[in-house]
């Protein structure tokens, strides 16, 4: 098949419409692909990531025609778990309610597309959807239907209904707990009930013959061990900030077939958690159709495309898609407006933005920088070889990490100015205890992190910072990239082992730097600017990510500075930054040091000298 990738253009409908579908819309009947379809031809309002999703599985159709997929959609398995949704009743009316084609899209997702075996594909996925839109519903329906049809001939299946505190969870499992009183009281599923002797309980139902259980176990109270799964249902994992728990009920899962995991949720304030960091990872994965990084992991995301859409009502549609239903149009749209009406006039819109439009923000009002404007400037490669360097160095004190940043000034084919940044940190972990304590802490994977280049934890037995580790790293990175260091500024109180051994062993401009207003307001809103102008470039490093959402700003009568909330939060690489930045960001000026000859040559080595002096006397 041809090989699309759409991280560059995100132009998702200008490529579907260059596809021949029409094998697919002759086959596949089904409403989940109906409603795929409709959205990607326009007669349903979708924002970007739902078009990737309705793409994604359009895509995947494709393939299964073309016997190029390990996978398969069931039109079979799809019809048979919105049958079923058609006998559940909704916990406030008693009564089944129809569903509308987006609901009918999530339950054919996750129900109809198998693997080779005639599991379910998907065995994780994210649903996230504005608040109010009726997603508890839909996962009761889910987790009644697994319970109640998939479970059939199984004994011993574990299923679990959890949240992040007992209250929330009380919640998810009590329209589960009504769904199932009402289905086993009347019609066919009576004769089940009773032939399983099923029980339900204050925070579990059991099938007692068989022995399977559906468990009500909040987050809270991290119960996960030793229970493996068949499926698990955690609601409003977004406020999580650790992968930790998480991580206990996917491992538990490992070995149970037909085995999946949904995380539901709407967006939260802190966007540095797993949850958001999953909604990433999938989004990239389904933007590089030709790769199959992640074709057991289903993202289903409807939320606005841009914080300007929150002045722009038509658009709520895309995080709101019981907009759609006639009979509750005008009543919700009514509550939406009231709501972002007072949530502004009271200085917390961000409220508004991140629960009714589903957007990931920065929700203080003193954050150093927006989300979108860090995200905005991730770039898949850049070459550092040869280049002129700007280096910052923030040495740790405590649980600090030690933090080396570098910036490289560069030009475009307009002659425009570019600065593009990266970060080597290094991690020390003896005040936490352990180094998987202090992932814990900072809520940071250093060790996966340390693989991917992006960190180094510290040598030392007793978890310390290593000066000569950090002296030595830097040396042979700057030598192994053959990078001409214009600069370097460190925190004045940072006079550490290492500094010493550069004066003595380099010819860089070494420079210390007072961290006071004074000194640090320029190249602080440098920085702040240049990434909101979009002249500023970085890796997608979480490191470097999480530090620049974490820092807030302070002032003065002098002018403004970045600090951070609590001592977990780490900011060392924008202190890293800033201190590159208090001459980097002259690197174009003609006044500029990289710009006079006579600095020049005092930055050169004794060899460039010996080539230099050759050169001007016309030896060479």
């Amino acid at each position: 098949m041809t090989k699309i990738d759409l991280t560059a253009t995100h132009d998702v409908l200008g490529t579907y419409h260059n596809l021949k579908v029409d094998e697919v819309r002759k086959k596949f009947k089904d409403k989940g692909t109906k409603y795929a379809l409709d959205v990607l031809d326009e007669k349903v309002k979708a924002g970007y990531l739902i078009q990737l999703a309705a793409f994604r599985h359009v895509r995947d159709l494709q393939r299964q025609l073309a016997n190029e997929f390990d996978y398969m959609y069931s039109v079979k398995q799809a019809e048979h778990i919105l049958t079923f949704a058609a006998l559940c009743p909704n916990v406030d009316t008693g009564e089944p309610t129809e569903l509308m084609p987006w609901q009918e899209f999530i339950l054919t997702q996750l129900i109809g597309w198998r693997d080779q075996h005639g599991g379910k594909r998907y065995s994780r996925a994210i649903v996230s959807v504005a608040r109010g839109q009726g997603k508890t519903y839909l996962m009761a329906i889910l987790m009644a239907y697994s319970f109640l049809i998939e479970s059939l001939g199984l004994e011993n299946q574990d299923f679990l209904v959890s949240s992040i505190n007992f209250k929330q969870t009380k919640k998810l499992f009590g329209y589960v707990k009504t769904m199932m009183q009402s289905i086993s009281n009347n019609g066919p599923f009576k004769k089940l009930a009773d032939e399983v002797e099923l029980a339900i309980q204050n925070d579990q139902i059991i099938m007692k013959k068989p022995n399977n259980v559906i468990r009500a176990i909040s987050h809270e109270s991290g119960q996960y061990d030793s229970y493996h799964f068949t499926t698990a249902i955690v609601d409003e994992i977004g406020e999580i900030t650790s992968r930790d728990r998480i991580s206990k009920i996917v491992s538990g899962q490992v070995k149970v077939k037909n085995r999946q995991f949904v995380q539901i949720s709407t967006a939260y304030p802190d966007p540095s958690v797993p949850f958001h960091d999953d909604e990433k990872m999938v989004q990239q994965a389904m933007e590089q159709d030709y790769k199959r990084d992640a074709d057991s992991y289903l993202g289903l995301i409807w939320c606005q495309d841009s914080l300007d859409e929150t002045y722009k009502p038509k658009t709520w549609l895309k995080s709101n898609p019981l907009l759609g239903l006639k009979s509750q149009r005008d009543n919700l749209m009514a509550g939406l407006t009231d709501k972002r009406d007072s949530d502004s006039l009271s200085g917390t819109l961000s409220d508004f933005q991140n629960k009714n439009l589903n957007m990931w923000l920065q929700e203080s009002t003193n954050s150093y920088l927006k989300l979108a404007d860090i995200e905005r400037a991730v770039i898949p490669s850049f070459d550092i070889n040869g280049r002129q360097v700007y280096i910052g160095f923030d040495y740790s004190m405590f649980s600090d990490n030690t933090a080396i940043a570098f910036v490289y000034p560069h030009g475009d084919e307009n002659g425009d100015h570019h600065w593009f940044i990266s970060q080597h940190s290094f991690i020390p972990w003896e005040k936490a205890g352990s180094i998987e304590a202090k992932e814990k802490q900072d809520g940071i994977n250093y060790r996966e992190l340390e693989k991917e280049g992006y960190c180094t934890i510290t040598s030392h037995p007793q978890g310390l910072i290593n000066s000569d580790q950090v002296y030595a790293w830097l040396l042979s990175y700057v030598e192994d990239n053959q990078l001409d260091v214009v600069f370097f500024g460190y925190d004045a109180w940072g006079a550490t082992p290492a500094i010493k051994q550069l004066e003595v062993n380099t010819s860089w401009p070494l420079m210390a730097i007072r961290q006071r207003t004074s000194e640090l307001k320029d190249p602080t809103k440098f920085l702040q600017s240049s990434l909101v102008e979009g002249s500023l470039s970085r890796f997608n490093d979480k490191i470097m990510e999480k530090a620049l959402i974490n820092a807030q700003i302070i002032e003065d009568k002098i002018g403004i500075q970045v600090d951070k909330a609590k001592a977990t939060l780490k900011i060392d690489v924008v202190d890293a930054l800033i201190d590159a930045f208090y001459q980097a960001m002259y690197h174009f000026e003609s006044f500029s040091t990289v710009n006079d000859p006579e600095k020049q040559y005092e930055r050169m080595t004794d060899e460039q000298k010996a080539e230099y002096l050759l050169k001007e006397s016309g030896m060479i």
